[in-house]
């Protein structure tokens, strides 16, 4: 199965590999430390990307973060480094639960439009949940879209990443031949976002009744337009005459 986050390798050191055991490893004592380091690291990055959700990626902040997790300025700012880099691994943690959550069970349909619909249906779902608390993804875009910079390179990156595994299932689809042959794979995928973007719109900024529904039916309405019409049934064999 490849995966989503292919494009979007993790950067930070202290998610990386485990140091081999050989002979020359610490002890199992002393890779306590690392380890509960690490554990600190993932349990703010969780109170981070909480407070990400709700603030947004620019109403995150050392301080902040500190008074959340009970902790010291100086003790928060020696995991990230900088406001910059927690904002980044906010990105990166949102990606990975996205990913866990959205991709890796779609991908157990099968290949076409079952997959299709299986990434559209929890996407759906997911941005249904996040209606109180906030995408990342589209928050995100409206804080940084244009503003250059590491923060906004990570968004784009992690974006753009889902949008190419979405590309590629349509793809499949239209190979599979559940789509037309002629079907835009990116016409597609921008009507299939627009929805997205417009149901996170309706629902958390206008409060309009009825907009999980109108998400759902314009989906159905966008495969209408692709869908590959039923192949022709082939004409019975014509029986010969007797002479």
């Amino acid at each position: 199965m490849s995966s989503l986050a292919g494009r979007a390798q993790v950067t930070d050191p202290t998610l990386l590999h485990e140091p081999a055991r050989d002979a020359a490893a610490p002890a199992a004592g002393a890779s306590r430390p690392l380890m509960k380091g690490r554990q600190t690291r993932a349990t703010i990055l969780d109170a981070a990307l909480a407070l990400a959700s709700h603030m947004g990626l620019e109403g995150l902040s050392i301080g902040a973060l500190a008074e959340v997790t009970q902790m010291s300025k100086s003790g928060v700012f020696a995991h990230f480094g900088s406001r910059e880099e927690l904002q980044i691994s906010v990105v990166r943690q949102y990606h990975a639960k996205f990913e866990e959550e959205i991709f890796v069970p779609a991908m157990q349909a099968p290949r076409g439009l079952p997959r299709l619909r299986a990434m559209y249906d929890r996407w759906f779902k997911r941005v249904s949940v996040e209606i109180d608390a906030g995408c990342i993804y589209i928050s995100g875009a409206v804080e940084f879209d244009d503003r250059p910079g590491p923060v906004r390179d990570a968004l784009v990156t992690m974006v753009q990443t889902w949008q190419d595994a979405l590309e590629r299932a349509i793809g499949l689809a239209i190979d599979e031949g559940h789509l037309r042959a002629d079907t835009d794979p990116q016409q597609m995928l921008f009507e299939i976002h627009g929805l997205i973007l417009a149901l996170h719109h309706d629902a958390r900024f206008l409060r309009r009744p009825g907009a999980d529904a109108r998400a759902r039916a314009g989906f159905e309405n966008v495969l209408s337009h692709y869908i590959a019409a039923p192949a022709a049934a082939a004409p019975p064999a014509r029986r010969k005459r007797s002479a």
